[in-house]
């Protein structure tokens, strides 16, 4: 394991300081912008989704610590993905005015 974290030492640097500027710079967006850049931002996760097929693809059958992350990553990603769509789609409602109904 040590040996590992060794190997591994400046991806784990950057994958903790990329936690800490996203909580830095989400923290810091008003209330009003929040949700409409979450939404778009939420749209780039396809990017996720089409890296962990990715890595699935070219996994051994075996590798399972490869192919269960893999697996989260496409389920978590297309929820995040479908997520922003539907919460950019309530977005938009909320500008349209109201229809009269006929009767």
């Amino acid at each position: 394991m040590l040996n590992w974290i060794n190997e591994n030492q400046q991806y784990i640097y950057i994958v903790v300081l990329m936690i800490f500027l996203g909580i830095e710079v989400i923290g810091r967006v008003p209330a009003v912008l929040h949700t409409p850049l979450m939404s778009g931002a939420n749209a780039i996760h396809g990017v996720v989704i089409i890296g962990a097929i990715i890595v699935m693809g070219k996994a051994e059958n075996n590798n399972y610590l490869a192919l269960i992350p893999g697996f989260l990553a496409v389920i978590l990603g297309t929820l995040n993905v479908v997520g922003g769509f539907v919460v950019t789609n309530r977005m938009l409602e909320m500008f349209k005015g109201k229809k009269e109904k006929k009767r």
